[in-house]
């Protein structure tokens, strides 16, 4: 009697191993979209398309780290107090409007400006004001403070020349800070990507409305449509299509006309009512089709046109798991930031496992802390490629890599934390 497989990764013959099939796609991979100039206030998230480079020091001049009083050091006694008499006052944004002279010590507030000397060396050393004592117009100041200390240098964070952020970073609040800090009001970025969606089959139907006999609410353009978001696309939602191959071969043309890059959820595996590879073929070409990649397995990369095309699967948890560690690095690339490992981190497995050599699997997981301990992951009972819920209610994913056999209770994996691909 032939035995029946319950493994659907065990037909169609050969797969690539996912770094196999990104190596493929690299040479391909540039940025489609052409740069523009925003103003900082519209930059975040954006991916910057040029290197900036400072003009500017930063900070613009010496200054004092901590409220206190400003002196020579040479003044100082070296091993009793020192009691000088505080010339003036120094506070942020009022340098000193004279020299400071030798043998006097000068009020100054954090930020502030360091007064010039007479000569070399300047007033170099600051003492901080709970380490001072005021005894009518002098200050008393201890002994034993190192010289320079308290005293932060122009140029100590930028100095010109420095290249401050690099082209293909996408842009956080901290960049945009530093650019600000800089002197800069605007940045070159590129374009966001206009990316059209769409789901297909006939069993597929829009939430909303009473679902019909044998249908299924789409998540999967959701999902899709929510994760180009986040990565700081301009989202088309072309809707569902039905399983009709002129249908779709006409939607993707369409969207090959004014869109970026075309990203779609089903239609990509061997069924008979699976068109969409078809349709792509007949507009452009496939580059790989059919990953070593659990969940997943159907993810086809081409063309339609000269626009690039991510196929997904069908499944949900697929959609998003391949979308996360294949079609996201590539998207990124296009949209003209620079590689994105997405590093994974050591954890110890709250579970054990066995998988088939010659795939990458990944495992939906929550990451539980204790004292003294390595965080531990712990599987998710349900791991189907349509359980959704396993998604919300995991931190991330433990990559298990082709090699990889079986995993006992304790033993170290690899995690990827949601938080580190946006989600």
């Amino acid at each position: 009697m032939t035995q029946l497989s319950d493994d659907c990764f065990e037909f169609g013959g050969e797969m690539l191993p996912v770094a196999e099939a990104l190596a493929r796609l690299e040479p391909m991979l540039a940025p489609v979209v052409e740069a523009e100039s925003v103003h900082l206030a519209q930059a975040l998230g954006r991916i910057l398309a040029e290197d900036l480079v400072s003009t500017e020091a930063v900070p613009p001049h010496d200054n004092s780290a901590v409220d206190g009083y400003a002196v020579y050091f040479d003044d100082l006694s070296d091993n009793t107090e020192t009691t000088l008499p505080v010339g003036g006052t120094v506070a942020a944004g009022h340098p000193l409007d004279r020299q400071q002279v030798r043998g006097e010590a000068i009020r100054i507030f954090t930020g502030a400006p360091m007064p010039f000397g007479e000569g070399s060396p300047a007033p170099d050393t600051v003492f901080m004001q709970e380490d001072c004592r005021a005894e009518g117009e002098n200050v008393v100041l201890p002994a034993g403070i190192k010289r320079g200390a308290n005293r932060r240098f122009a140029g100590e964070d930028v100095k010109p020349g420095d290249r401050v952020l690099s082209q293909g970073n996408r842009l956080r609040p901290q960049d945009i800070g530093i650019a600000a800090a800089v002197g800069n009001t605007e940045l070159q970025v590129y374009r966001p990507l206009k990316a059209a969606v769409f789901s297909t089959g006939d069993e597929v139907q829009d939430p909303g409305a009473a679902r019909q006999p044998g249908a299924i609410f789409d998540s999967n353009r959701y999902s899709v449509s929510a994760l180009l978001a986040g990565m700081g696309c301009l989202v088309t939602d072309l809707g569902i299509l039905p399983d009709d191959l002129g249908t779709i071969q006409a939607a993707l043309d369409q969207a090959s006309d004014s869109h970026d890059v075309i990203v779609t959820s089903g239609g990509v595996s061997v069924g008979g009512e699976d068109h969409v590879k078809t349709a792509v073929e007949a507009l452009g070409q496939l580059h790989l089709w059919r990953l070593a990649i659990k969940p997943g397995r159907p993810i086809a990369f081409g063309q339609v046109g000269r626009v690039p095309f991510v196929g997904l699967p069908g499944n949900p948890v697929a959609v998003m798991v391949t979308f996360l560690r294949v079609a996201r690095p590539v998207l990124l690339k296009l949209a003209g930031a620079r590689s994105d490992p997405s590093p994974l981190f050591p954890v110890r497995a709250g579970f054990a496992y066995e998988k088939k050599a010659g795939r990458r699997e990944y495992l939906r997981a929550r990451i539980e802390m204790a004292p003294g301990r390595a965080p531990t992951a712990h599987k998710f009972e349900r791991d189907g490629a349509g359980v959704l819920s396993s998604m919300v209610a995991a931190d991330g994913l433990v990559e298990l890599a082709e090699d990889i056999t079986t995993v006992a209770e304790g033993d170290m994996v690899d995690y990827l934390p949601f938080s580190e691909v946006g989600l």
